[in-house]
Formats: structure tokens, C-alpha cells, sequence
């Protein structure tokens, strides 16, 4: 048997001998035969010399403008040091990133001195001291990260990097304030890269490449697609799926928009997703009144935080108001990620406190218990019930589940805030769009997913187009949710019974 200190140095050396084939068929003879990096495994040392050789000092502010940039092979040689790493070697390499080549808190501490020291002085004077605080705020590796940008791939491979980071932040394997910094950097960066007017919109048929097809089928990550003729019923009559693309990263369809063109507001999936016209079907534009977002999902986790789905949104009513210019109503059906996981956290809270008779009437307690047959602990029955979907399948149950499950669900999205806005991540992105919270649809998702998510409950926002606006700015500013009478109905009925 081979020791395992044996095995770590004949895959160290495979590892270097990799690095050295890649690069060497990569960047042919740009120097980099003499790198020393690669004649040793890949370590602390080696990192620290990768480091300072590809990292350039911050030009001073004098000469800014008039440095040479750094050659091209040092980004190059970043990129690929960086993607044979393992995910623990990345961590620590971008550890040492963020930490030592940062900002330089010296020269910040004594810009902001030489600011105070301006103020009684004229204005320029100030305005030039600002300047000169300001760029000794840049980070010397932001540098380097635009410069990767220049080079083929290398926004995609800063998306990447901006994915690990924000991977390793939220599994809390480093809460260093210089890893946050780095994460803000590169939302920074890549939120001026990928702004509205750099972005593409193309509509998706069946006649686009294959690759983006294939692509679009992988990434549905609301209701998945079962095959390609379903995918090809998904963009075919009656259908539309637009996505914006960049042209940094062509191929690459960054955040994809399902709808369904109707003549009502769908108050259920299975209508969108199951039943449709044949895709040789004729489309009777008179049966075409409604717009029905069922799906939108970001392709990149490295573009989180950055606004790419509103924005596809209002491109797209544009795009069918001018195709259709008689449309009239524009709504999402949505998924309630989160709502059974939440219930049952309410139901465990409220049978500890001893209020479990605040969630439900008496007559609807007493129905529960009659049903399951569970007294005296009828609050576990419910839990159970909850916690799986055969309750679905029962009419009975399903009838006297309903009233119950509406108010809760009702609350859950209207009342459950995280700082004052929506807890639901899909209620809080359609009411920062302006979308008035319209409708909760019983029984609209009886797939195993939408009954384990949501119990099969889900919600249309809709989009009254002179009204977005207001509504936008009464949520982001006030924190103020535009609902229908039917959602304030189900979250007043709420508080009754819970003594809200």
C-alpha cells in the first residue's frame, strides 16, 4: 500500500506538470517556462509569489493615467493558476488576495488627515484633496481584476471567482471583513459590466443554437423541463422565452423569462406547463389578451445582487406590447419558496407558547381532530399533515385545509418582513418591480415540489403598467405593499383568529 504522504506528492507533481502543459499550450512561449510557481507544489509560498508577480503596485496619483497597463500574460496566468486549484486552496489564495493586496489603510488614514486640513481652503483645493482620498480607496487588486476583464473569458471567469466568494461567505468558512470587501468590489465591477444598456435581449426559439437550448433546459430552475419536446412546446405557440445575453459572454444566456400568452390570468401551473397547443399550432391572436410571467431564473450565481431580472421584465412588456398591442394584462404566476418550512416553524412556535388555538377556529379544530382521529394532540396531527402531501389527495381534507392554509399563506407573504420587506425572496423582487400582490391561488401546484414548498398554494403579481412606478416607490421607500382585497381579505381574517 502506498503511504498517503506518497500519494499528496505524486499528485503535487501531476498538478505542477499540469500547470505547465496547460500554460505552455495556452500562451505558447510568453516566458512563462521560467516561472518558479511551477517547479514547486502549489502552497503557501507558491501563492505569496504568484501574488506579487501578477498584482501590480497602485500607481501613484500622479501617474495614473500614465502607466503602462500590466501585461496581458499576468491575467492570464492568475486565471489559470487560479482554476487548478481545489476549493480549499482557493479560499486560502483569495484570503491572501483580499488581505495583502487590498487597500492601503495608511495612505487612507493620511489622505483623510490632509482633507480635515483643507477645509478652510478654496474649493478646488478641497475637490482635489476628495480626489485624492478616493483613489487611495481602490483596492490594489482591483487592478488586476480589470484587466482580467480585457482578456478573452476573463468576465465570465470573474463571474466564477464572484460565485466562489459568495459561496464561501455563506458557508461562513471565512467572515474576514477583506473577503466582504472583495465581494463588494466585484459586485461593483460587474454591476457597471452588465448594466441595462450593455445587455442583449434575444427571444429563444426552436430555431435558436442548440447550445443555448440545451442551456436554457438546464438552467429552468422554477419548473423544470422535462425533455426536449417539452422544452420545445416551452418556446413554441401560445409561448414566448427571452433572455438576456452579454456580449462578453457569448453563448451565455444570462437570466431567462418564461411566459404564456393567454386570455385570462392562470390561476394554476399545470395549465402553462402541461397542457398546450402542438408546436406546429397556429397562434389565434384573438385568444391572446394576457401576459403570464411562470419563470424567471438567473443562470449565474456570480451576478447575484447585480439587477438583471427587472429589467428583463419591462423589456419584454415592451417587446409584447409591440407585438401585441391590444394586450391588456400583465401578471407572474408565482412559486411561495419557503411557506411550509415557515408554517412549520409558526406551528412548532405556537404549540410551545401553549396559543394553538389562535391559529385555528374552534370549529376548525374540532374538524381537524374528528379527521385525523387525533386527540388530544391535534396540533401534531396538523404538523403532519403539513409536512406531507397526502392530504392533497383527499377532498375532504382539502376543503377544510383550504380557509386555513389561505389566511396562513396570506400572512406569510403580506405580513413575515425581514427589515421591513417582504421575507419571500420572489414577493420582495415582484413588489420592488412595482407589481401589486393580486391573487393566492388554492390548488394551482400539485406537483411534488409546489406541494412540499408551498402546499400547492401559489400567487399571481400583477403589473399595472401606470401604476408600477408608484408602487416601486412605496415599497422601496416606505415599505409599503400594494395587495388586492382579496389578499388584505385573507391576511384580516389572519389576525383575527391569531389576536394580531
Amino acid at each position: 500500500m502506498i503511504s498517503h504522504p506518497v500519494i499528496c506528492a505524486f499528485r503535487g507533481s501531476v498538478k505542477c506538470w499540469r500547470h505547465r502543459t496547460v500554460l505552455k499550450a495556452a500562451l505558447g512561449t510568453s516566458g512563462f517556462g521560467s516561472c518558479r510557481w511551477l517547479s514547486s507544489p502549489t502552497g503557501v509560498t507558491g501563492m505569496e509569489e504568484i501574488l506579487a508577480r501578477v498584482v501590480s503596485p497602485l500607481p501613484t496619483y500622479e501617474t495614473r493615467e500614465k502607466s503602462p497597463p500590466p501585461p496581458e500574460s499576468s491575467s492570464l496566468e492568475f486565471m489559470h493558476f487560479y482554476r487548478s486549484l481545489e476549493r480549499d486552496d482557493k479560499l486560502d489564495f483569495l484570503a491572501k488576495l483580499s488581505r495583502d493586496f487590498g487597500v492601503d489603510h495608511k495612505s487612507v488614514s493620511e489622505f483623510a488627515g490632509k482633507l480635515l486640513d483643507t477645509q478652510l481652503r478654496d474649493l478646488a483645493t478641497i475637490l482635489q484633496a476628495e480626489d485624492r482620498l478616493r483613489y487611495s480607496l481602490t483596492p490594489r487588486y482591483k487592478q488586476l481584476l480589470n484587466h482580467i476583464s480585457r482578456v478573452e473569458g476573463g468576465v465570465k471567469f470573474l463571474v466564477d471567482l464572484r460565485a466562489d466568494v459568495l459561496e464561501i461567505i455563506s458557508s461562513k468558512s471565512s467572515e474576514s471583513a477583506h473577503f466582504r470587501d472583495l465581494n463588494g468590489t466585484l459586485k461593483s465591477l460587474l454591476s457597471e459590466w452588465f448594466s441595462v444598456g450593455l445587455l442583449r435581449l434575444e427571444r429563444i426559439t426552436w430555431q435558436s443554437p442548440c447550445e443555448i437550448l440545451q442551456k436554457i433546459s438546464q438552467y429552468e430552475a422554477v419548473h423544470p423541463v422535462r425533455n426536449w419536446a417539452d422544452l420545445k412546446r416551452r418556446v413554441g405557440p401560445y409561448r414566448r422565452c427571452y433572455a438576456f445575453t452579454h456580449a462578453a459572454m457569448p453563448g451565455e444566456p444570462l437570466v431567462v423569462l418564461h411566459v404564456a400568452l393567454t386570455e385570462d390570468i392562470s390561476d394554476n401551473i399545470q395549465s402553462i406547463v402541461r397542457e398546450f397547443a402542438t408546436p406546429d399550432h397556429e397562434e389565434d391572436v384573438n385568444k391572446i389578451n394576457t401576459a403570464i410571467f411562470y419563470s424567471i431564473s438567473s443562470t449565474q450565481a456570480g451576478l447575484q445582487g447585480v439587477e438583471l431580472g427587472n429589467y428583463l421584465i419591462k423589456r419584454v412588456v415592451r417587446e409584447l406590447q409591440s407585438e401585441f398591442p391590444h394586450m391588456a394584462q400583465f401578471s407572474s404566476l408565482s412559486p411561495i419558496p419557503g411557506f411550509s418550512s415557515w408554517l412549520q416553524g409558526l406551528l412548532s412556535q405556537y404549540r410551545k407558547e401553549g396559543r394553538g388555538l389562535d391559529l385555528l377556529s374552534e370549529q376548525e379544530w374540532h374538524e381537524v381532530e374528528q379527521v385525523t382521529d387525533a386527540a388530544p394532540s391535534v396540533m401534531d396531527a396538523l404538523r403532519k399533515l403539513i409536512a406531507t402531501s397526502e392530504w392533497m389527495r383527499s377532498e375532504r381534507l382539502s376543503r377544510l385545509l383550504e380557509p386555513v392554509l389561505m389566511r396562513l399563506c396570506a400572512w406569510y407573504l403580506y405580513g413575515e418582513k425581514r427589515r421591513g420587506y417582504a421575507l419571500n425572496p420572489v414577493a420582495n423582487f415582484h413588489l420592488q418591480n412595482g407589481a401589486t400582490m393580486w391573487r393566492i391561488n388554492w390548488h394551482a401546484d400539485t406537483s411534488p415540489k409546489g406541494a412540499a414548498n408551498s402546499c400547492g398554494i401559489m400567487v399571481n403579481y400583477r403589473y399595472f403598467l401606470n401604476e408600477t412606478s408608484k408602487n416601486s416607490a412605496l415599497y422601496l421607500q416606505n415599505k409599503v405593499i400594494t395587495a388586492s382585497d382579496q389578499v388584505l381579505g385573507l391576511v384580516s381574517q389572519f389576525q383575527k383568529n391569531s389576536k394580531l
